[in-house]
């Protein structure tokens, strides 16, 4: 399996060029059905991007799929793990040919790309964990050591060899002497690196065409810190409300439609009254927006406005949701791009021109209709009955020309209980997955906390081997009860320096979780909070990061459940 040996010289370098340039000469040499598996592969996927087939093997499954190849215990599994930090660098590890069926030789080839796309899919096929643990174990038994490594790195969704999804195309053009960039726009048309290399092999890229009902990547937005800071990067931004939802790419064509989140994955059946409003549209087309819990006031029957992202999470993971919960946690989808329609892709047209396009696709008799005013003060409904349905929103813009604007916007944004601003430019073309300056986020978190860390964990990739995930609790009287979770706003060098002392105060191990003694205060800054099963508090908090370590602080100084209430009281009575 060439396959298995390129990814181990691609690990073995740390040079990006020598990375694609390995990666190029095997695409060349390989056959071309192999060489379009091997792509997706590559990408840390088990099928094409656009594909739906899951293999639905958790790591409960593969952890359990090699204990019992390879008669290791559940301790000893743990400390290979802790020492490689990669579920498929244990495999390799731990399935050694004493006591299993492996071969012994780590670069053997005993599989055919295609004799692993052929068992993935019987995985995807058999019904229940039983057998498709059965099915996991006599792929393993087959394949080299080597093999056994990459298979059940793809299988837990990354091969972890700095070989990123951009490589993989920058690879294929050079193989192939093809333009990156149309490398690039085929793939993110198709949703298929196999078969944008089977285009670029054939010089067919610009046959490439859109497949819809497969989400493109979502534009993204950098943060600024001031207005100052926003307007410097272009005059005249065009500005909205940044709402506290869930962002949301919409396919439609005729009577169907499918509702995609940031992370691709489908959503429509979590808001099923959506679908009848989108329906309804008179072209094919594919938006941008947010869903958001939304409440209409009722001292005034056609105004409304957005509700925490708590409210919603209720609708979240649902695979079916009841017209009761419908009435509860009424939503709204409320638009603010548009990036295909009547057949037209419109990633190179500027904002102001898809605006337009926009507004002629949603503005129409039957739909709610937006009055945006330069204080954005409300939405207004042109609808008969509006509490039998869900509303479709055309997202309202202002137009802020000084850093006064923005402030005036900024505060008027929040007193309506949303997160802050979106700044965009006009003359911005739609870039998928990238961050660049042309939209800008502008934000302030809600509120910080003083808390204690409680517990620990082993981090993954370059935090290999050092504890970088804290979970941390508030007061309750004599005792601690936790509130959340965070891994990110200490340095590398802090991390390393908190490690030693961890292990050096750790209550209990469990695996690579870690019950350590209660003496750690962080500052916790985060920009929600939301009532919660899932933490002793009854409370979580959204987007929580470390602000810095309290070496100042006491245990006995961190902040109580009673300052938890009052932040969540005075943001729900906003």
């Amino acid at each position: 399996m060439g396959f298995a040996k390129t990814a181990e010289a691609i690990s073995a370098t740390s040079s990006k060029l020598a990375k694609i340039s390995l990666l190029a000469a095997y695409f060349r040499s390989a056959p071309p059905e192999d060489a379009a598996t091997a792509a997706v592969f590559f990408s840390g996927r088990a099928f094409a991007a656009y594909d739906e087939a899951t293999l639905q093997l958790g790591g409960a499954l593969l952890w359990r799929a090699i204990a019992e190849l390879s008669g290791k215990s559940e301790r000893q599994l743990s400390e290979i793990y802790r020492r490689v930090g990669d579920v498929g660098a244990v495999a390799a590890e731990a399935l050694t040919p004493k006591g299993t069926e492996l071969p012994s030789s780590q670069s053997d080839a005993r599989l055919a790309l295609s004799d692993v796309q052929r068992a993935f899919r019987e995985i995807v096929s058999a019904r229940g964990p039983t057998a498709k643990g059965g099915l996991l174990r006599e792929l393993l038994k087959r394949a080299s050591l080597v093999e056994a490594k990459y298979i059940v790195k793809i299988i837990s969704g990354g091969l972890r060899i700095g070989l990123k999804g951009s490589l993989v195309e920058q690879a294929i053009g050079r193989a192939f002497e093809a333009n990156l960039a149309d490398v690039q726009r085929a793939n993110m048309l198709l949703g298929d690196i196999g078969e944008t290399l089977k285009l670029a092999s054939q010089e067919k890229l610009a046959e490439a065409r859109l497949r819809l009902f497969h989400p493109i990547d979502f534009m993204l937005a950098s943060p600024v810190d001031s207005p100052d800071e926003a307007l410097s990067y272009f005059a005249n931004a065009a500005v909205e409300d940044k709402y506290d939802g869930v962002r949301a790419q919409a396919h439609v064509s005729d009577d169907r439609v499918r509702l995609f989140s940031r992370t691709r994955d489908e959503i429509t059946d979590s808001f099923p009254e959506l679908v009848p409003e989108l329906a309804g549209l008179p072209l094919d087309a594919i938006l941008d927006g947010e869903i958001v819990a939304w409440r209409r006031d009722s001292s005034k029957e056609l105004v409304g406005r957005a509700l925490p992202f708590s409210k919603l999470q209720q609708r979240l993971g649902r695979k079916k949701v009841s017209e009761k919960l419908m009435r509860e946690v009424p939503v709204a989808y409320v638009v603010f791009d548009v990036i295909y329609a009547d057949g037209n892709l419109l990633l190179e047209h500027p904002l102001r021109e898809r605006a337009q396009i926009l507004n002629e696709l949603i503005e129409r008799p039957r739909n709610a209709i937006v009055r945006a005013t330069r204080e954005q003060s409300s939405f207004e409904f042109g609808e008969s009955d509006p509490e039998q349905r869900a509303l479709l929103l055309r997202a309202p813009i202002s137009v802020a020309q000084c850093s006064d604007d923005l402030e005036r916007l900024f505060v008027a944004a929040r007193s309506r209980g949303n997160e802050g601003l979106m700044i965009k430019d006009l003359d911005s073309f739609y870039t998928p997955g990238r961050r660049g300056k042309s939209w800008l986020k502008m934000k302030r978190e809600l509120a910080t906390l003083d808390v204690v860390v409680t517990a620990v964990e082993y981090g993954h990739g370059k935090r290999i081997g050092v504890l970088s995930d804290y979970t941390f609790a508030v007061r309750d009287g004599d005792r601690l009860v936790n509130i959340g979770k965070a891994y990110s706003g200490l340095t590398d060098a802090e991390i390393a320096k908190m490690t030693e002392w961890f292990l050096a105060h750790k209550i209990s191990e469990h695996g690579l979780w870690l019950q350590v003694e209660p003496k750690i205060v962080l500052e916790v800054a985060f920009n929600n909070m939301m009532r919660s099963t899932r933490h002793e508090s009854g409370y979580s908090l959204r987007f929580p990061r470390i602000v810095r370590l309290r070496r100042d602080k006491l245990p006995e100084q961190a902040d109580t459940i009673q300052t938890v209430r009052e932040i969540y009281e005075r943001q729900h009575s906003a």
